[in-house]
């Protein structure tokens, strides 16, 4: 995976074989994902590189991270049980997801029609982060590592089939993730994790 926030936006992410190809999402989709980028830096964001894509911070907190797909790019949030979402515009990364947490588009165009709205967004989020707000701990679902909801945002596929898991299996997931030290770590284990989640399987299940 890159480490550069540079190489996202002129190479890719580096989690697949498009890596640095005209066939690369985030090439395809360069123009609209560096409006965002300067929607997110224009609100004041900290711009950093997290799990292969560009993320955005403040007041040490992650805020958005973008994310692009062969048929469209996102900007997911973070803490989206907190968003109010006047617009309607935020989506579920997957239908089982618990919070709808992320705006998609399919045209660059739309960037710019919605910049207010996503400014608009960004302030209400940055505003939590300032205040230390947290959405109320759901009990019947885990807590998240930060590297599995920055991949669920970004892959609906994976995102339906872990929020379709029973409560055990998914837990089961989130254990075995924070028993790695290193960030790094964890991302490889969500990659080979990724067809037992499919499956509809648990970590420790064959």
């Amino acid at each position: 995976m890159i480490v550069e926030v540079e190489d996202y936006f002129t190479k890719g992410c580096g989690r697949c074989g498009r890596f640095d190809t005209e066939a690369c999402s985030a090439i395809i989709w360069n123009s609209g994902l560096q409006k965002l980028r300067v929607i997110c830096l224009f609100s004041g964001l900290e711009e950093t590189v997290k799990w292969g894509q560009a993320c955005y911070m403040h007041a040490g907190r992650n805020i958005a991270i973008l994310g692009a797909f062969q048929d469209k790019f996102v900007i997911g949030f973070f803490n989206a049980a907190l968003m109010q979402d006047p617009q309607g515009v935020l989506e579920k990364s997957g239908p089982n997801s618990q919070d709808a947490n992320r705006i998609c588009f399919t045209d660059h165009s739309q960037v710019t029609k919605m910049e207010k709205t996503l400014s608009a967004y960004i302030d209400e989020a940055k505003g939590y982060a300032e205040k230390g707000i947290l959405p109320p701990k759901n009990t019947s679902m885990p807590d998240l590592p930060n590297e599995l909801e920055a991949v669920l945002v970004a892959d609906v596929e994976l995102a339906e089939a872990f929020h379709a898991l029973t409560l055990s299996r998914q837990r089961s997931y989130v254990i075995n993730l924070n028993g790695a030290k290193q960030s790094e770590t964890r991302i490889k284990r969500i990659s080979k994790f990724r067809e037992k989640i499919i499956a509809g399987k648990g970590a420790m299940e064959r």
